[in-house]
């Protein structure tokens, strides 16, 4: 770990403790650490913090954008590492119908609700349920019937574990405990695999398991289309620099992809990204039937951990997912579980440097 690294661990550390002792007595800070494989996260928003991963010269830094203390958490409008909940990503409308009746929800989009509503699952405390320091975390929540408009009590619980010595497995389950709602939880850190500060990432190469996507209108809300990819930017069937085709017309990506089907009953191939200055690779599975493919192009100024500044394409998103507005769609997969049957989402991250 780097100095600078390593001073901004130790505050953040004395800030949530300090807060612990005070207006904020839940707040907690907790690390998973396995060999020089480590993750610091809290449970505010059940956040990741900061990976910390070797390149290819053992050289170890944190590749994931963030912040050095807990208010910025607070202040947050990037959703910097946090679970997104109750329903990720954008509906159309800030409403939608089930079962004969609409729900309204706060608009936080423009006219849209974006993950979760203002105040969703990345904004409020979870319960830590257990902790193994070498092994896993789990946390816990209870959503109140009506939470953001949403119909119904839901328990919900993530758990983020190591896997080996270099996988990260993420679960995350809801049950509905009296109505039927919408589910779709996302994990939605910032990768930047030569690490969080050092600069963007167009010279990234990815590839995506997906031949197709969700087209959007003007404000990202799905068309209902299913398209093929061929023939356009979009396109990563093969392994390509993300900065490629980015440019004065074309300015990022920010969409979901519909995953191929793999081998797997189970599990999908998600993508595999790699940077080759550090080494470093991430190849992610899930069992989601979509996946937002994100470059930061929102990000503006922003200051993050140890004083860097964020600008523009500082990160890449990979926010496997029920795909956007599937509540306003009969053709995409239904994202309503009712009560009886359990929502799950899973993750498997592969971390290597050669």
């Amino acid at each position: 770990m780097s100095k600078v690294s390593l001073i901004c661990f130790i505050l953040l550390g004395l800030v949530l403790l300090s807060q612990a002792s005070s207006s904020d007595e839940k707040i907690g800070f907790y690390e998973l650490k396995k060999g020089n494989f480590k993750l610091n996260i809290t449970n505010y928003g059940a956040t990741i913090i900061s990976v910390m991963l070797p390149d290819k010269h053992g050289n170890v830094a944190d590749v994931v954008l963030g912040f050095d203390n807990i208010e910025a958490y607070k202040n947050d409008t990037v959703y910097f590492g946090a679970l997104i909940g109750r329903v990720a990503n954008r509906i159309g409308g800030a409403q939608f119908t089930l079962d004969g009746k609409t729900y309204k929800l706060p608009s936080n989009d423009g006219k849209n609700t974006l993950h979760g509503g203002p105040r969703g699952f990345s904004d409020v405390i979870w319960t830590v349920k257990t902790h193994k320091e070498d092994n896993h975390i789990t946390f816990t929540y209870d959503s109140s019937d009506n939470e953001e408009g949403f119909p119904g009590k839901l328990s919900v619980a993530v758990t983020y574990m190591i896997i080996g010595g270099n996988k990260l497995g993420v679960k995350m389950e809801a049950v509905p405990i009296d109505k039927a709602t919408p589910v779709n939880l996302a994990q939605h850190s910032y990768w930047n695999l030569g690490g969080h500060d050092s600069g963007n990432i167009l010279s990234h190469t990815i590839k995506l398991h997906a031949s197709n996507i969700t087209p959007t209108d003007k404000d990202l809300i799905p068309t209902g289309e299913i398209k093929s990819v061929k023939g356009t930017p979009y396109d990563f069937l093969e392994p390509r620099v993300i900065g490629d085709r980015i440019n004065e017309n074309f300015v990022g990506y920010d969409i979901n992809y519909v995953l191929d089907k793999g081998s797997s009953e189970h599990f999908r191939k998600v993508a595999t990204v790699e940077h080759r200055n550090s080494g470093r690779k991430m190849e992610l599975w899930t069992n989601q039937p979509g996946v937002q493919f994100y470059t930061s192009t929102s990000l503006k100024d922003t200051k993050g951990k140890g004083g860097v500044t964020y600008k523009r394409y500082a990160a890449l998103c990979l926010e496997t997912q029920g795909f956007p507005d599937s509540v306003n769609h009969d053709n995409f997969p239904s994202q309503i579980v009712r009560p009886g049957e359990k929502y799950k989402h899973y993750m498997v991250y592969r971390f290597t440097a050669t």
